[in-house]
């Protein structure tokens, strides 16, 4: 008589093994950064698209950088979007991107003080200064 020395795993094999375990149960605030993320990656692209609109209403534009500043936007609401989609899949591909781009919104912020333009500081701080936190809360938190 032979045994078969094959078994079947338990269902719940995941949930032992910490190397399977799913990193988007670690935090609530990802579906938070996640919104955010979305947010920014939408503003990012509607300025893109009034770039856009602008160089059809006015004579004197300069192709050159006004095609480098829209596409930088198309691609930044790109990246922001990824982001957001992977902080909303519990991923993390999504993190040092998301970081990466609100400290250098802190920064824009910070000469759009510098030039008294406090409303566009204001939009922007109250979009990246949230995401940064629960951004690096869930990075302190999930290791």
């Amino acid at each position: 008589m032979t045994t078969d020395k094959v078994s079947a795993m338990p269902k719940d094999s995941a949930a032992k093994d910490p190397m399977r375990r799913r990193v988007s149960s670690g935090s609530p605030h990802r579906s938070t950064v996640a919104t955010l993320l979305y947010i920014e990656a939408a503003i990012v692209l509607a300025l893109g698209l009034w770039l856009t609109f602008f160089s059809f209403t006015h004579e004197n534009v300069e192709v050159a950088p006004l095609l480098g500043e829209i596409s930088f936007a198309v691609l930044g609401a790109i990246g922001l979007f990824i982001a957001g989609r992977g902080y909303a899949r519990g991923k993390n591909y999504g993190r040092s991107p998301a970081i990466l781009a609100n400290l250098i919104a802190v920064g824009v912020a910070y000469y759009q003080i510098q030039g008294a333009f406090y409303i566009g500081a204001v939009i922007i701080l109250a979009l990246a200064l949230p995401t940064l936190y629960f951004a690096f809360s869930i990075a302190k938190n999930e290791g």
